[in-house]
């Protein structure tokens, strides 16, 4: 139980150190743009992988990585970067269907902001980055930390697209979700009930956390609004 549990975690941690910054810097841009079309089709588009079926992401990653596509094939032998049936390709599939939550999230914080704010010190002669480390995110810190858990535990739980992209190879990419699913298959229903009740642990913790944090940035809009 120990190994699966600690590949996960490690795989999680992972997906989201290229998650979070790439999250935050869409939900910004999101934030900050006009209501429109070309607005509402990028937003659809980076938010796609939280609706799809994640076997549907890890077909995609598949053909992106293997040496079918000549993209995958350029990845393969020029930069030797190996994605297919590692815990690093685990970490990719997991980062891919974690990032539309760190988006939603962070970008609803974001746009609760007042925009005057931002003008006024762009007035100034603020730059972008000014902006957002002074003013923006000491305002949406709370949801830049609740779209870290979500997106942690996303990542943390992912199982079909990990499952096409790196396979479940026992100490080396299977995580936690797949060596419950293995137990499952060749009938240790004692093992698969051990990782199942470790996996409610785990997500329990987060989801709590994520939901003290957003029960914490309504009081924010409650106090701020009266």
């Amino acid at each position: 139980m120990l190994s699966p549990l600690l590949l996960s975690l490690r795989v999680a941690l992972i997906a989201l150190v290229f998650a979070l910054p790439l999250g935050i810097f869409c939900a910004y841009r999101l934030s900050r743009s006009r209501p429109g079309f070309w607005r509402t089709l990028i937003e659809t588009l980076l938010t796609l992988p939280l609706v799809l079926p994640p076997s549907a992401v890890g077909v995609g990653l598949l053909l992106l990585f293997g040496r079918g596509s000549a993209w995958g094939r350029w990845i393969n032998d020029t930069l030797h970067v190996q994605l297919l049936f590692t815990w690093q390709g685990a970490a990719v599939a997991s980062a891919v269907v974690a990032l539309p939550l760190v988006i939603r999230t962070v970008e609803a914080g974001l746009s609760g902001t007042e925009r005057d704010l931002t003008d006024s010190a762009r007035t100034e002669g603020a730059t972008e980055w000014q902006t957002f480390r002074r003013i923006l995110f000491p305002l949406a810190y709370r949801s830049v930390l609740a779209g870290t858990v979500l997106g942690f535990a996303r990542a943390f739980s992912e199982f079909g697209a990990t499952l096409l992209i790196a396979g479940s190879i026992p100490g080396e990419t299977e995580t936690l979700p797949l060596a419950l699913y293995a137990a499952i298959e060749r009938g240790d229903n004692t093992g698969a009930g051990n990782l199942a009740l470790l996996a409610v642990a785990v997500s329990f913790v987060l989801l709590l956390t994520a939901n003290q944090l957003a029960g914490r940035i309504a009081s924010a809009r409650g106090d701020g609004a009266r």
